[in-house]
């Protein structure tokens, strides 16, 4: 066994471990503060499955981390720790949604494709600014994306309020999305629409470009080490600027596909949606690798439905699912979390293959 693979297998088992322990820790507070622990396990464990509208909301919930999951995966593969994909998301569904009820005259595809390109240029324009703070100015991009995030929190709610704000109809929302752009419907009856199976194309094309092309080679090797790739050629600022770039991208079509497939109207208003800011937790379950994105979305997504439920029939309050999203990540980043059965793989594969070689001998 070489030590990628042992490498590989750990961090499995790190992760599965970090995700049992959080349940269970979870599972015995809620033993301790409901009046029916039972109803309320059940309700967690086996609700989201008992109804297909729930399973349609799983899915649901998982497609806009499928964008943000995927950005964050490109970004942190070159360490480049942008948490961009906030303000990128938001920003790409406002403009989205602007251009939709201002060229609603104009036929359904073109006008789909051209809000989707709207979206990713307004998500690559959000993430210029921390990106080029880190290449020219060595800027923290952690400090400088989340202050950014603000920045584009404010122009979003500037522009709504003042260029498509629906008035008359007494609700802080948009004029309505015009009918002929919105996400086609997957099931009938159900919510679930086909922006999910973009998710997964945008993940899948992700992880080919980041494993199998040239330039993700580059950003993989300036992940793991700048200045070894630095000396082998490979232009460190390039990566780090057109990564970032990437990432803010993706995320703004995510926020477009989540605009036009659930809501009806543009309705972020003074608040940030959250959805990328939950990307960084499905990057660091998926260890970075966009074709786990979906896997670890999906898992996310089916505990706050489980949540939802649990939350609607019993006294446990919703809050409890951040708990255990805190802990998972905790448990994950810690190094020293499960560093002993690390280093007994590695002396157990080691002496293996000296025995191998004594006996070849």
């Amino acid at each position: 066994m070489t030590s990628k693979q042992i490498e590989r297998r750990f961090n499995v088992l790190k992760t599965a471990a970090a995700i049992f322990l959080a349940l269970g820790f979870a599972l015995l507070v809620i033993t301790f503060v409901s009046e029916d622990p039972v109803k309320a396990i059940t309700a967690f464990i086996v609700g989201p499955f008992q109804k297909a509208s729930r399973m349609s909301n799983i899915v649901e919930v998982m497609t806009p981390l499928l964008f943000t999951g995927t950005a964050i995966c490109i970004m942190y593969q070159a360490n480049q720790f942008s948490m961009i994909g906030e303000g990128a998301f938001l920003i790409g569904a406002n403009l989205c949604t602007w251009f939709a009820v201002t060229h609603d005259k104009w036929a359904g595809l073109p006008l789909l494709l051209v809000c989707f390109i709207v979206a990713i240029t307004a998500g690559i324009a959000a993430a210029i600014v921390p990106a080029v703070l880190k290449v020219k100015f060595k800027a923290n991009e952690v400090v400088s994306s989340i202050m950014m995030n603000y920045v584009l929190l404010k122009f979003s709610d500037y522009f709504f309020y003042y260029y498509f704000r629906d008035v008359p109809s007494g609700q802080q929302a948009s004029y309505p999305i015009p009918a002929q752009i919105k996400m086609p419907k997957l099931i009938p009856g159900l919510r679930l629409h086909a922006g999910v199976l973009i998710g997964l194309a945008v993940a899948v094309l992700a992880y080919l470009f980041v494993y199998r092309t040239k330039w993700g080679y580059a950003v993989r090797m300036v992940g793991a080490n700048q200045n070894f790739a630095k000396y082998s050629g490979i232009s460190v600022m390039s990566v780090a600027l057109s990564t970032q770039l990437i990432g803010g991208g993706i995320a703004g079509l995510g926020g477009a596909v989540e605009i036009l497939g659930r809501y009806d109207r543009f309705i972020w208003f003074g608040t940030q949606p959250g959805f990328g800011f939950d990307g960084v937790l499905v990057g660091v379950l998926a260890k970075n690798n966009p074709l786990l994105v979906p896997i670890a979305a999906m898992f996310l997504a089916y505990m706050r439905t489980g949540a939802d439920v649990m939350n609607r029939v019993s006294d446990v309050p919703i809050e409890f699912v951040d708990v255990v999203q805190g802990l998972i990540i905790l448990f994950v980043a810690a190094e020293m979390f499960m560093a002993k059965y690390k280093h007994k793989l590695i002396v157990n594969n080691a002496k293996k293959q000296l025995e191998a070689k004594e006996a070849a001998e």
